[in-house]
């Protein structure tokens, strides 16, 4: 059994699956898989999600599948919400709505990273390394209480441009802290990610795991 997860970029295709197992498989009688399908962008994503969810759900091996999962960061889609949105929770529970409705299936969830995928690091410090450690500012404690202007991987760029002289480089680092962050930690500090795993959780139960 398995969850399809739908994800923007080639940091999500190579960090998430085993980042979300490692949480999710030690509280399941059964481990579950999770095959990430990667899109080039969250707007081809959101072109394609109701075509690539119902191929997977209504496809030759739909008995495997729990669940497809979507997941895009709520920092980059800005012409995605409508003008009333503009708040974080805001603009998620209307994506939410709004691409769960338009998917129109019952094992498909939609979810956002806030602000972006490179938050759930920012939730350990210690797995960078000391110089990018010590520069990170005290605003971190809350990260999905940041605003828009600068989300967690904007801020990452500029503390390891400051630091190091070189650009975050996202996929080769980003998959090496997020084979170090415990998803406990993530999970704790960010409920929004919180809310997410639970939910996978209670599927993956009610499919037998």
């Amino acid at each position: 059994m398995k969850f399809v997860l739908l994800v923007e970029g080639d940091t999500e295709k190579l960090a998430a699956g085993d980042f979300l197992s490692r949480w999710l498989n030690p509280q399941l009688e059964r481990n579950v898989g999770i095959q990430v399908v990667r899109f080039s962008g969250y707007s081809e994503l959101l072109r394609k999600v109701a075509t690539k969810a119902q191929m997977h759900l209504d496809g030759p091996r739909q008995s495997q599948v729990i669940a497809v999962i979507g997941l895009i960061d709520l920092y980059g889609p800005h012409e995605f919400y409508p003008s009333h949105a503009k708040t974080a929770d805001e603009r998620y529970e209307w994506g939410t709505r709004h691409i769960e409705k338009e998917v129109g299936r019952d094992r498909f969830r939609m979810f956002f990273a806030v602000h972006d995928f490179e938050a759930w690091l920012l939730s350990q410090p210690t797995i960078f390394p000391s110089d990018i450690k010590s520069a990170l500012p005290g605003k971190i404690a809350q990260l999905e209480a940041v605003n828009f202007d600068e989300p967690p991987a904007k801020l990452l760029d500029k503390v390891y441009k400051a630091r190091t002289r070189r650009n975050y480089k996202k996929t080769t680092y980003g998959r090496e802290l997020f084979g170090k962050l415990d998803p406990v930690v993530a999970a704790q500090k960010c409920p929004r990610l919180s809310q997410m795993l639970n939910e996978m959780l209670r599927l993956a139960k009610s499919a037998g795991n």
